[in-house]
């Protein structure tokens, strides 16, 4: 049988703007996932942000991923090869949110984390009864493949070796599609230890990305991974939240087994703003100590903000990128505050008729769609690109570099964040010759 994973882009990653490195950094590992299901099937994955989706084949069956702004590529691809008579199953995080919408262009649509319902759902389909919605209620990953790793070009992207070991986060912000992708249940699971680790052996190379929304979330199981790689000499890079950072010694362990950079979502230096979306890991917490104790033990932040709490006036965007750079953040993600559909945010807002816009393809942080009491939408998104400018001035670079104590921590500064942002030409030209790499190696040897 013939099975066909599809990843469709996201719209900002057609726009002109389009970074082709920022989308070709790791590869779709939870339709890697769902392969897994399929061992003795004909399947292939494609991913669109690295290469061209041809839709003239007709497989036996077509499964999608949508998030909320590939959510009209995915209808047309989908819509597509139903015209044909081929069998479309929809899923992701977009199709858990909004499963009604997706089965208009759907034979089977499946919510919730699928490592749970795939296994049924590829059960019925050979038997030739696929049911029209499939919900994961209960989840367990214990059963959960391996990824298979064969199916991935490799080659066309930066950190191939990305994982995740755990699912969903055990805060509950208001703004996060978390919430809705549980709906309400528990919303925090790890998978086996040792299928993680036999994940892990399996890389080439010593840099290894953990996509879990938060890597400290369960401190016991982090604990052991981290003991359990120590031996392997790697180099890894993951999300982690201020708190963490401050309640023990568990970052100690994490440097010691080879963490190098922290990916932190501060989002706003206002405590108003911060209870207003139930930020309760931040609150109370001192992101000060937290960057000085990341900066002893030599991790570097990338730092996430938001642009477009209630709090926030014209001068949030100034004085937020004056603070990452004084407070020596590597790199930064900024976002214009996005109200997704199934969250909280969004159905406050839906209730204060705020929200100004349903076209899906603008849901993606970087236009204002709803109401702001002291923002306009000009100057929001005018606010939201100065940032990005600012920040990476060469000034900005320099002068954010200078803040660590350590001269090794100066120069991986400026390296890294020069590098990611002001040599795009020669990104691009990567990316396009399949060169990615090659560059595997100078990340190693600039987080070391």
């Amino acid at each position: 049988m013939k099975v066909k994973f599809i990843l469709p882009v996201l719209k900002e990653a057609s726009d002109s703007s389009f970074r082709a490195l920022k989308y070709s950094m790791f590869p779709p590992i939870g339709l890697a996932v769902l392969a897994g299901f399929c061992p003795d099937d004909d399947v292939e994955i494609v991913d669109e942000h690295i290469e061209d989706l041809s839709i003239d084949d007709e497989p036996d069956l077509v499964c999608i991923q949508t998030y909320i702004t590939n959510a009209y590529r995915a209808y047309k691809i989908a819509d597509t090869y139903r015209s044909r008579g081929v069998y479309v199953a929809i899923g992701g995080i977009h199709a858990t949110t909004l499963p009604d919408e997706a089965k208009a262009h759907a034979d089977t649509v499946l919510t919730g984390p699928a490592e749970n319902i795939f296994k049924e759902f590829m059960e019925d389909f050979r038997n030739k009864h696929p049911q029209p919605f499939y919900h994961a209620f209960d989840v367990d990953f214990s059963n959960a493949p391996l990824p298979r790793r064969e199916l991935i070009k490799k080659e066309k992207y930066l950190m191939p070796n990305s994982l995740v070991f755990s699912r969903g986060c055990v805060n509950k912000c208001s703004f996060c599609y978390i919430s809705s992708f549980y709906r309400g249940k528990k919303s925090f699971y790890t998978y086996k230890l040792d299928k993680v680790l036999e994940d892990i052996d399996r890389f080439d190379g010593k840099h290894v990305y953990f996509l879990d929304d938060n890597i400290f979330a369960d401190k016991n199981f982090s604990a052991d991974l981290f003991r359990e790689i120590r031996g392997m000499k790697k180099l890894f890079q993951g999300a982690i939240t201020v708190d963490s950072i401050l309640k023990d010694e568990l970052i100690e362990l994490a440097r010691d087994c080879g963490m190098r950079s922290a990916f932190i979502g501060f989002e706003s230096l206002s405590e108003n703003n911060l209870k207003s979306v139930d930020k309760r890991s931040n609150l109370t917490e001192n992101y000060a100590h937290a960057i000085k104790r990341l900066d002893t033990l030599g991790i570097m932040i990338n730092g996430s903000f938001i642009f477009g709490l209630d709090d926030d006036d014209k001068a949030v965007f100034k004085n937020t990128t004056d603070w990452a750079i004084d407070s020596g953040i590597t790199t930064a993600t900024f976002h214009i505050l996005t109200p997704y559909p199934g969250t909280k945010l969004y159905d406050n807002m839906k209730r204060a008729g705020r929200i100004v816009s349903g076209d899906w393809n603008l849901y993606d942080t970087r236009n204002l769609i709803f109401n702001h009491p002291n923002i306009t939408r000009d100057e929001m998104e005018e606010g939201y690109a100065n940032a990005y400018k600012n920040f990476y001035t060469w000034k900005g670079i320099i002068s954010a570099a200078k803040q660590h104590e350590k001269t090794k921590m100066k120069l991986k500064h400026f390296t890294y964040s020069g590098a990611w942002k002001k040599f795009n030409p020669v990104w691009d030209f990567l990316v396009n010759q399949n060169m990615l790499g090659n560059m595997r190696k100078m990340i190693d040897i600039t987080m070391k």
